[in-house]
């Protein structure tokens, strides 16, 4: 992938059909779908395969690509591996079908790091479902591990950063006190993704992008040399008083606009 594509996360969009959002996207200027995978909406683990193809048809209908598939599983939650080892296995499967090329995870320990050894082996137990898959695993800055330099402990000794790597919430790392300069060079040619969001300095719900505090100005500049998805998330499902995914989605695609490489600054 050389440059930026722009993406939306369905996160944005609770209960609205696949076919539905990826209209939307489309018409915001988006070239792809960050899909989530949840028991209350209609894309999730153990879907068939059948429904998994229509899926991937209305989105391949809608001029989109699906940009990745968000999963919940938690590669650092304390308990026994094969329950976490099996819903990565499941993802990794659900995001074949639907040809996504990543699968977005959480950390889910605590802040000790004492979960990084069990997230460590729960990844390579499923490494060889990557690379036979060719679908990457991407652990988000986020919960136990919010920091860019908290994330990539999980990734970077596997080496192999196209198929384990580190998805930038543009929010948490920033809130946890960590400045985007510093959360870029942590790391490194293990980002993966990076998702636009934005909320004010002293309240965690979300806002449009470019009206709240996080320096996305920032990110912009520092990603001009990195190629790969953006894509908003839009925190709907959580927060449902928030407006329509239309009204974010306008402000992503200005940001975007705007700071693609290749644009004037």
């Amino acid at each position: 992938m050389s440059g930026w594509r722009f993406a939306v996360s369905t996160l944005g969009a609770p209960g609205v059909p696949v076919r539905d959002s990826a209209r939307v996207a489309a018409g915001h200027g988006c070239h792809g779908l960050e899909i989530r995978a949840h028991a209350d909406e209609e894309v999730r683990v153990g879907m068939s395969p059948a429904r998994a193809a229509e899926v991937r048809a209305e989105v391949a209908d809608a001029g989109l690509e699906v940009a990745c598939l968000a999963g919940y599983a938690k590669v650092c939650r304390p308990g026994p591996d094969v329950p976490v080892v099996d819903e990565l296995r499941a993802l990794v499967e659900l995001a074949s079908l639907l040809g996504a090329p990543s699968i977005r995870v959480f950390p889910g320990g605590d802040r000790t790091g004492a979960g990084d050894g069990r997230a460590l082996e729960r990844i390579t137990a499923v490494l060889p479902d990557l690379r036979a898959s060719g679908v990457r695993l991407l652990v988000e800055t986020h919960d136990s591990h919010p920091t860019g330099e908290a994330a990539r402990r999980l990734v970077t000794s596997f080496g192999e950063p196209e198929r384990v790597a580190v998805l930038w919430d543009a929010v948490h790392p920033w809130r946890a006190g960590e400045p985007p300069r510093r959360t870029r060079e942590a790391l490194g040619e293990h980002l993966g993704y990076f998702q636009v969001k934005d909320v004010a300095a002293d309240d965690p719900t979300p806002v449009p992008p470019g009206a709240g505090a996080v320096p996305l100005e920032e990110c912009g500049r520092l990603l001009a040399d990195w190629s790969g998805w953006v894509s908003l998330e839009w925190e709907r499902a959580w927060y449902p008083d928030l407006a329509p995914l239309p009204v974010p989605l306008r402000a992503a695609a200005d940001w975007f606009t705007r700071w693609q490489p290749g644009q004037r600054r």
